[in-house]
């Protein structure tokens, strides 16, 4: 079960469980953003309390992390380093007679 809250800047308005049946799934992200696309229509916004990481995971994969605001800290943390490569040089040469690709 999630706990969202119903907000108005920095004050909390209400607050209501959103039964989940154990799965986290693409059903829940869109339930989680049409309540979001509704409140800020309305000047409100809504924020998840203590998701769980398979919920974190999917909003992230999804690109709504942002989108559907989590209270306190986001579970979720993206980084590392970049993959080092290295440079390769192509010759390329034109042989008359060779057929295009």
């Amino acid at each position: 079960m999630l706990t969202l809250s119903l907000t108005r800047g920095a004050v909390v308005v209400a607050t209501w469980h959103l039964p989940v049946d154990g799965r986290i799934d693409l059903s829940v992200v869109d339930r989680l953003a049409r309540l979001q696309l509704a409140a800020r229509r309305l000047g409100y916004a809504v924020q998840l309390h203590q998701p769980s990481q398979s919920l974190c995971d999917v909003l992230l994969l999804v690109g709504l992390a942002d989108v559907v605001g989590i209270a306190g800290e986001l579970v979720v943390e993206v980084g590392g380093e970049p993959e080092r490569r290295e440079e390769v040089r192509v010759e390329e040469r034109v042989e008359p007679g060779d057929p295009l690709a």
